[in-house]
């Protein structure tokens, strides 16, 4: 029997998978989107992560391929293999929030089949897949697992924004429940994942091996962002600095900046809610956590240092603020740090317009209640933060936006030198 994929969840990670996938397989992406849905059906993607073209090929009834779109829960029931890409976010005291997952499972379970194969693609802390989703496969199915249906775990990788590293050009990891399905899961992505795959012995340790990738990425980050607050007060350019370390072989690339998104700014906290669990209190993870935590509260404070010393009454003052995503190149709000930038500046009663053509206004608007303005000609400003290195901000003539006495911050450090006054 040819396998038929259904993938729950159509965001930055489902969407992608199941465009791949579609080009050899039946597929079926469902999510509880309905808009969602309905713009994909017409090959709208705004997350920008798969074109027009590419999603229009592979909107197809074939019987053999393509990519059937629903937010019918039953629609899913004839496909044998379960692929779920729900977030898994943390809430405001950053503790994991299993719920998507949890309702997921309830999904697939209330369909499964003896011998359909269940795979998580969302990231967790270890033991999530075992210990958590499969009592529920079991519960809502009547299902054994191990012996009716059984589980894989094969970590996303999708990197937002990026058109260079996209998902078959990601190295990926895999594992099953039984040795045989780790074979037969790790062969599925296989299919399709051109940069090759990784079995992994078990799915906890494919688990743990996903959330540390990005905790690592968060300490080195975390350790470059202590460096610019010590080099901010000996009053050296940490970039300079970073430049000239760089020239070492073995000295890692990490610069400082805000950390935020779905993974970095999230995945720390999964782990160290696990540890915690088991009676360990982790100390570098979360105090990595912390500092770039603090760090869109510090780049508002040293942005309204330089305007004092620049002597602009901070009061009223006009600031322009280049980028409100979490990252460059890329829709994707979620979790962006830059909104700590903008609350801190308006808790000093500054006037703050935020400016970014790659996210969406309602978005915006809907989910962090700040008005994006649509141009920036015909405006002057006696502050212009350069937050998110959107290639479109490259260009820009910051000299016609400038006040007088204006002063220039450069989170991202990747403005010409010159026509700044600080960077991070």
């Amino acid at each position: 029997m040819e396998d038929k994929i259904a993938i729950i969840g159509l965001g930055y990670v489902g969407l992608p998978l199941a465009v791949e996938f579609a080009k050899k397989y039946q597929v079926i992406g469902f999510d509880i989107n309905v808009q969602r849905v309905e713009d994909l059906r017409l090959a709208n993607d705004k997350t920008l992560e798969v074109n027009k073209t590419d999603l229009n090929k592979v909107l197809s009834d074939s019987n053999t391929k393509g990519l059937f779109l629903t937010n019918e829960a039953k629609e899913i029931e004839s496909a044998n293999i379960f692929i779920v890409t729900v977030p898994t976010p943390v809430d405001k005291n950053h503790k994991p929030i299993l719920t998507p997952l949890i309702e997921s499972s309830i999904t697939v379970g209330k369909v499964l089949k003896k011998g359909d194969i269940v795979i998580y693609e969302s990231t967790v802390y270890p033991g999530v897949t075992e210990d958590e989703c499969v009592p529920i496969l079991e519960k809502n199915s009547g299902l054994k697992f191990n012996k009716d249906f059984y589980c894989g775990y094969s970590p996303e990788r999708i990197n937002p924004g990026d058109k260079n590293r996209t998902i078959t050009k990601i190295k990926k990891v895999t594992s099953g429940s039984t040795p045989e399905i780790g074979e037969r899961v790790n062969q599925l992505y296989a299919s399709i994942i051109t940069a090759g795959t990784h079995l992994a012995p078990s799915i906890k340790v494919a688990e743990a091996a996903k959330v540390i990738e990005n905790a690592q990425r968060d300490i080195n980050i975390a350790f470059v962002n202590e460096l610019a607050k010590i080099f901010n007060k000996l009053e050296i350019d940490t970039h300079a600095v970073l430049e000239a370390a760089g020239t070492k072989w073995n000295f890692l690339p990490f610069k400082p900046g805000l950390v935020g998104g779905h993974c970095i700014g999230v995945d720390p906290y999964y782990l160290a809610q696990k540890a915690q669990e088991v009676g360990y209190h982790p100390e570098i993870l979360l105090a990595g956590r912390r500092l770039n935590d603090s760090m869109g509260e510090y780049v508002a404070t040293q942005v309204l240092k330089l305007m004092v010393k620049n002597d602009i009454d901070v009061k009223n003052a006009k600031v322009l603020m280049l980028g409100i995503t979490f990252k460059e190149n890329c829709p994707d709000i979620r979790n962006s740090k830059a909104v700590d930038v903008y609350n801190t500046l308006k808790s000093f009663n500054m006037q703050v317009d935020v400016f970014d053509s790659w996210a969406s206004v309602k978005e915006v608007k809907e989910k962090l209640n700040i008005d994006l303005i649509l141009k920036t000609e015909n405006q002057k400003y006696d502050a212009i933060i350069h937050t998110v290195s959107h290639k479109q901000f490259i260009d820009l003539k910051l000299d016609t936006l400038k006040n007088t006495k204006c002063v220039v911050y450069d989170v991202k450090g990747t403005l010409n030198i010159k026509d700044v006054d600080a960077r991070l």
